[in-house]
């Protein structure tokens, strides 16, 4: 029998997964468009240098998300940089493995931010700032991106 759980299908309308690709670790935020507010979810480490796709599609599964935001990170000019074809790839694997709209935006710096805020106004410490980093920076990627879809 389909489930016929209101809030299922409500949360499969209006929740995205953000995402801060790195080589080592992948941030992960979750947001919704109707309250417009992204949050940190979790770091999940890569394996060889790979995605843990196992991780992504169980966080995929919990979630029910609409359409998944990756963070795309390029040069002060707009040029690719060196991790910049490793994002797009990220991109297109999400999108083939797990049949969503990807979402890539550029990612201006966000991990940056997400350093300084913990490390200088919250004052996390070094060896938590490296665990806690990437998830605050998907959650910069992913409200600046419902900052510019909040009709959707």
């Amino acid at each position: 029998m389909p489930n016929k759980d209101p809030l299922a299908s409500k949360i499969s309308s209006d929740t995205y997964l953000g995402f801060d690709f790195g080589n080592k670790k992948i941030g992960v935020a979750i947001g919704q468009t109707t309250t417009g507010t992204a949050s940190p979810l979790q770091t999940i480490r890569s394996i060889n240098q790979r995605p843990d796709w196992d991780a992504i599609g169980k966080l995929i599964a919990e979630w029910q998300p609409a359409g998944l935001v990756v963070g795309i990170s390029k040069q002060s000019d707009g040029s690719d940089n060196i991790i910049t074809p490793r994002m797009r790839k990220f991109c297109r694997q999400l999108e083939g493995r797990f049949q969503l709209p990807v979402y890539q935006i550029d990612e201006a710096l966000s991990t940056f931010e997400a350093k300084q805020l913990l490390f200088d106004e919250l004052g996390v410490r070094a060896g938590k700032l490296w665990e806690v980093q990437d998830q605050l920076a998907a959650q910069l990627i992913l409200q600046s991106w419902l900052n510019n879809h909040s009709s959707l």
